[in-house]
């Protein structure tokens, strides 16, 4: 049984990050508690994300948050999270609670953005998200490549800096 959206103890994600002509979609799962605060995306200081973005679009790491998103949309990313709502305690992928999770419309922000044929996802439960809620809606007249990119949280400690760089940098770039 579906929850409603106004339950106070379900967690509300981002808009998304979308520029005019994206080719990939990076999907993450929920916004840590820090990023929900401050309303950023990765916004805890140890997530590897923006580092490993600015390795690959060419900006300084230390660029402001408006920065960061612009140059994303400038090399043709696109930004979002896979739930639009879900209840989890703590910031953890693990502590998300499965039966309260509500997808984003994804599928529409695919149909109205026929440029994307890639869709990345930031770890292991944006993917199975991912998959137990859009997969079968997927626009069936487009390929779409997807792939599952090693978590840039700190939590998904099995890889260095460095591995993770290099797999998301040949994902991302063709």
């Amino acid at each position: 049984m579906s929850r409603p959206v106004s339950d106070p103890n379900l967690l509300t994600s981002f808009p998304p990050v979308v520029g005019d002509r994206p080719h990939t979609l990076i999907l993450g799962s929920m916004p840590g508690e820090r990023s929900l605060r401050e309303q950023r995306y990765y916004a805890f200081p140890q997530n590897s994300f923006w580092p490993i973005m600015a390795q690959i679009c060419g900006f300084a790491p230390e660029s402001g948050y408006a920065g960061r998103l612009n140059a994303l949309k400038a090399a043709g990313f696109a930004l979002w999270d896979v739930l639009q709502h879900c209840e989890r305690h703590g910031s953890l992928d693990s502590a998300i609670t499965a039966d309260t999770e509500i997808p984003n419309k994804i599928i529409e922000l695919l149909d109205k953005h026929k440029t994307i044929d890639r869709i990345c996802f930031n770890g292991a439960r944006a993917e199975t998200s991912f998959r137990r809620h859009l997969l079968r809606d997927l626009p069936g007249r487009r390929a779409f490549t997807l792939i599952r990119l090693p978590s840039t949280s700190p939590a998904y400690a099995s890889m260095r800096f460095e591995e993770k760089l290099e797999v998301w940098r040949e994902s991302l770039l063709r």
